[in-house]
């Protein structure tokens, strides 16, 4: 039986998802500068193996196929890279454009869904993904502004990211949800490991006390959003995400000194227009590849 649907929680538990998004943003750009990008990802993951330790149990006690293993081993890797990269652009662009460009995640794992899961992409959702990336160009704007490094690596971030959730489908179709969010949790902390010693310096303790808030606050926006999707539907809450661009702009604004971008601003509405008609399409078929956008935070 379909548990009722209760829209006003979900848009509210989806308001404090995006709140503690916004928060995670903010704590790496304000902590990262000093860091490198590498050892300050390693950080945010390693310390945030203390909020697993309420199922550790669980996850050393659950033997796994040696398929699955290798699944995980591979969307740990895959995650590991494009929270580094994440990472990287924090530091280099605004916070603003960072939040338009993290909306494009589930665009291109409509994209990968089709080609490697041979997912159906009928002319409307094809439709939605073009309008999408046309959004991305609005945000960037090539030849009329310069394209830095950071949007680079925020580009390939998706797809990194991408590639991480479309391998997380069969998982979670063989796993229960701990031992999925468990098992990305430890093998991106390998992952990130080596890359980490390679440049490491001593971070303060200041910088490390800011890692832990950090981790302490994608996990509360993890569950808040698992929250939000038990309570209403995806198309409910989709929509309310956008939230988290306009907050972006207040707080770079606020507190970072960065002039808020009319352009970026259109972008981003234009692909959360577009990832929203995706998922209501998405929803109508009763189906669920492509994450929601905020799900694909680092």
């Amino acid at each position: 039986m379909t548990p009722p649907s209760r829209p006003l929680q979900g848009i509210m538990w989806m308001i404090l998802t995006g709140l503690c998004f916004i928060a995670v943003t903010a704590g790496v750009k304000y902590s990262a500068q000093g860091l490198p990008a590498a050892e300050a990802a390693f950080l945010r993951y390693l310390l945030g193996l203390v909020f697993l330790l309420p199922v550790a149990r669980t996850l050393f006690a659950t033997r796994l196929p040696v398929r699955d293993v290798g699944m995980f081993a591979a969307r740990g890797l895959l995650h590991a890279l494009g929270v580094m990269l994440w990472f990287f652009a924090m530091t280099q662009i605004p916070i603003a454009e960072v939040t338009a460009m993290n909306y494009l995640n589930p665009v291109y794992v409509t994209i990968g869904a089709a080609i490697f899961l041979g997912e159906p992409l009928a002319l409307r959702r094809i439709g939605a993904v073009i309008v999408a990336l046309l959004g991305t160009v609005v945000i960037l704007r090539p030849g009329f502004r310069e394209v830095e490094p950071g949007h680079i690596a925020m580009i390939v971030t998706a797809i990194l990211f991408g590639g991480s959730y479309l391998l997380a489908k069969p998982l979670s179709d063989r796993n229960s949800a701990t031992m999925v969010v468990g098992m990305l949790s430890l093998t991106v902390t390998l992952g990130l490991a080596p890359f980490a010693f390679v440049v490491w310096v001593t971070p303060t303790t200041t910088q490390v006390a800011w890692m832990f808030l950090v981790a302490a606050f994608a996990t509360a926006g993890h569950y808040s959003m698992t929250r939000a999707f038990a309570a209403a539907p995806v198309s409910i809450t989709q929509p309310v995400t956008f939230l988290q661009m306009v907050w972006a702009v207040l707080l770079g604004w606020a507190v970072f000194d960065e002039s808020p971008d009319l352009w970026v601003m259109v972008g981003a509405l234009i692909i959360i227009a577009s990832v929203s008609f995706i998922a209501w399409r998405e929803a109508r078929l009763k189906r669920r590849i492509t994450p929601p956008s905020p799900a694909t935070k680092g």
